[in-house]
């Protein structure tokens, strides 16, 4: 079962699609046709690309007129910064929503809730990231929002890994993690983009692999002496 975008429910209320691009919904009815559009792109994204994601197809799945997709977005363009919009919100929350369990906590197992949090975040907007990578040849700013995330989840990750790592040699720490963090975001965006394999973005290996990476790296980073 694909995964859903968490921000994206017949719940949701007329804020969650205060977006630039976006015409504004205060009917129901409306609101669910222009969360129903959303959905439906973010799906139709995990298998094909922005270039090849056709307005009719995607009004013709949700059971829409392309009248009805224009009155709501000013274009496609609009349309895809809204699922970008949306993505990185969702990212955002997500980072916000990492806590650390208990003082005690070992630095094996943030790792692992740190990694699966960022995996489970790719996974659910999997075909939109990719779009916006792929997108980027073209239009570099788009991926901006992204890169800030990026950069926002190591700063955030750090003041939680940093007790686990012992007293001492702060800096250098604080360097192995954002090195550390560099090397994982690496990784994803290169099998968000091209599943090279041996690993998959769905394969749970990937998260216990790539937390088992990081561990190793800060763990190196651990034993080193502390200077004289």
């Amino acid at each position: 079962m694909q995964a859903r975008m968490r921000p994206f429910s017949k719940e949701s209320g007329a804020r969650d699609l205060d977006l630039p691009g976006v015409a504004p919904s205060r009917q129901k009815r409306s609101r669910e046709t222009t969360l129903a559009l959303l959905r439906a792109g973010a799906d139709m994204l995990r298998t094909r690309s922005l270039a090849e994601l056709s307005i009719e197809a995607l009004c013709t799945e949700v059971g829409a007129t392309v009248g009805a997709f224009y009155s709501r977005f000013e274009s496609k363009e609009a349309y895809f910064n809204a699922l970008m919009a949306l993505a990185a919100r969702d990212g955002e929350q997500r980072l916000g929503d990492i806590r650390r369990p208990s003082p005690d906590t070992s630095l094996d197992k943030l790792c692992h809730i740190i990694i699966s949090g960022i995996i489970g975040w790719i996974r659910n907007h999997e075909g939109v990231l990719r779009a916006a990578l792929q997108h980027d040849d073209t239009r570099p700013d788009k991926w901006t929002p992204f890169k800030a995330l990026a950069k926002a989840t190591t700063m955030r990750a750090t003041p939680l890994l940093l007790p686990a790592m012992g007293k001492g040699r702060k800096a250098a720490k604080t360097r192995a993690i954002a090195i550390g963090f560099q090397i994982v975001l690496g990784t994803l965006v290169n099998a968000i983009l091209n599943d090279p394999g041996p690993l998959s973005l769905r394969s749970k290996e990937m998260e216990t692999r790539l937390a088992g990476c990081l561990l190793l790296l800060l763990e190196a980073e651990v034993g080193q002496p502390t200077p004289r």
